[in-house]
């Protein structure tokens, strides 16, 4: 069997309990990642994808343990990553204050949930406590910030999907930043780079709730409400076309592409959330 293989074996053992299916990435590998990022062995992604760059990272570890450099992360290469190691997902309740690969597996399971805390980086602070307590009360579960086996268990389904089709919101659309891993935290939607005061329109038919300026990085933001929990959400405009409360069809110009908030340059950041949880525009769209 291939060292890949070896590596590869009992982290999905470890998670396979806690990874929905189909999900590519796996919550293990991302903890994994994050330790070998604090011990500056691994610059890549954050992606729970287990790489070349992931596989040199532990090959690195081992060697300057003084242990097997076989590329398997077996109990030895655990022990060499300290105290960040002693912890799987689900072997304590996890609450702020707690911090180790169990801590980085639960902030990467809750993004892919559609409830990204910032950055991976395996310590429970309040950017996790309040991603958790959404979570929690997104499941039906008491929104206490405690990770303990009901929230466990909520986490074991398939994150949330999209009910109802949406269009493409710029005509001839091309493709930038993905929903999904990006560098050491998630990105929550999908990024669409036009040229500044290029059209923007709704994705489908609702109500505006939203239109106006918005901290946060977002910059001039529409969101629009489609119903079951469904709303799409345009950010970084450049001008505003639409005002809340008003009742929009499908195609309706929103606004205009810009690059307000935190944006590097003109593009339009196309966000989906059902029942407030982010969920990959792509699968929804043509």
């Amino acid at each position: 069997m291939h060292a890949r293989a070896l590596l590869a074996l009992p982290l999905i053992l470890a998670v396979t309990a806690l990874t929905p299916s189909g999900s590519a990435a796996n919550a293990g590998v991302a903890a994994l990642q994050v330790g070998l990022r604090a011990h500056g062995l691994y610059v890549g992604p954050i992606d729970g994808l287990d790489g070349p760059g992931t596989a040199k990272a532990i090959r690195r570890l081992q060697k300057r343990a003084h242990i097997a450099v076989d590329g398997v992360v077996g109990p030895q290469t655990r022990r060499a990553l300290g105290r960040f190691a002693r912890h799987r997902l689900g072997s304590r309740r996890l609450e702020i204050g707690k911090a180790g690969w169990d801590v980085a597996s639960l902030q990467f399971r809750l993004a892919e949930h559609g409830f990204p805390s910032g950055a991976f980086d395996g310590i429970f602070g309040p950017h996790i406590d309040g991603a958790l307590r959404r979570f929690q009360g997104w499941a039906g579960l008491k929104e206490d910030g405690v990770a303990g086996p009901a929230t466990l268990q909520a986490l074991r389904a398939p994150p949330a999907t999209i009910p109802l089709p949406l269009a493409w919101p710029l005509t001839a659309p091309v493709l930038g930043d993905r929903f999904g891993p990006r560098g050491v935290s998630w990105h929550a939607g999908i990024d669409l780079p036009a040229p500044l005061g290029t059209p923007v329109y709704s994705a489908r038919s609702g109500e505006v709730v939203w239109a106006g300026w918005r901290d946060g990085g977002w910059g001039f933001l529409v969101i629009v409400a489609h119903g079951r929990g469904e709303r799409s959400m345009y950010a970084h405009l450049s001008r505003i076309d639409v005002r809340v409360g008003v009742w929009i069809g499908q195609g309706v110009r929103v606004g205009l592409i810009g690059a307000t908030g935190d944006a590097t340059g003109p593009h339009l950041h196309f966000e989906v959330r059902i029942r407030g949880a982010s969920v990959d525009p792509l699968r929804a769209l043509p």
